[in-house]
């Protein structure tokens, strides 16, 4: 990886908004990037500011496939998890794994394989609403965050990002097309409970489990929105202060 330090590009003048700032390593990361340099004066307080920007969007991304990176993802998660328990709307969490990915990377090389993330996760994000969260999440682990979604249509949702993975050829270096299949597990919030979002990312992960026991290539959702309280979720409810009778 080049050094930070040296670069042959122009280090921004300084200004009073600049003085002392160093920007030399701020402007390399976002080249590596492929970012432009903001196109305000150099040194400006509208050139730092889409500066800081650029850097917070870069930071929230995964590099190879340009969706939400686990960092982002649980942040989001979070904020989705508290509102479904103060609004009681409906939320889905899908966990996608690439069926097979080590084989991908042993037979073609780790081109291959990553073209395969950067293909599944493109297929993820038009499978999706707009409003909702794709996110890799580890190797070939992603995830789907999608707010109000109710139960009823929760199946149709899950099985559309298999299909359309399914659908996705992907072209390998020496120009073989490879087809790729994805096992999803999906989990419901618990609506009206406060819970966390380690206990509804295992409660997806579970059924995801259950997928690829039973042959991969597959969705599997709980039957409808949970309605049961883990010990963990009935703890934070009933954990607080416990409220005296007056006599």
């Amino acid at each position: 990886m080049p050094s930070l330090e040296a670069s042959a590009a122009p280090t921004a003048p300084a200004t009073p908004a600049s003085q002392g700032l160093r920007l030399d390593n701020a402007l390399a990361l976002l080249r590596q990037a492929g970012c432009a340099e903001p196109a305000h004066p150099p040194g400006s307080p509208a050139y730092l500011q889409t500066l800081i920007d650029q850097l917070v969007e870069l930071s929230s991304r995964d590099p190879l496939s340009g969706l939400a990176n686990r960092r982002n993802f649980e942040m989001a998660l979070a904020r989705e998890v508290d509102r479904v328990a103060r609004s009681g709307e409906p939320a889905l969490l899908l966990v996608v794994d690439v069926d097979h990915f080590k084989r991908v990377n042993d037979l073609h090389g780790h081109a291959a394989g990553d073209e395969v993330i950067r293909r599944v996760g493109q297929a993820l994000t038009e499978s999706v609403r707009p409003m909702d969260l794709v996110a890799r999440i580890g190797g070939e682990e992603f995830a789907v965050l999608l707010p109000n979604c109710p139960s009823a249509f929760g199946p149709q949702v899950a099985q559309r990002v298999r299909q359309r993975v399914a659908r996705t050829a992907v072209t390998l270096p020496d120009g073989r097309a490879l087809s790729v299949t994805v096992s999803v597990g999906g989990a419901f919030a618990p609506q009206w409970v406060r819970s966390t979002p380690g206990l509804w990312l295992q409660r997806a992960d579970l059924q995801l489990y259950r997928a690829k026991a039973e042959g991969r290539d597959r969705v599997c959702l709980e039957p409808v929105a949970s309605h049961e309280v883990s010990v963990q979720e009935r703890d934070l409810l009933l954990g607080g202060p416990k409220i005296q009778d007056s006599e």
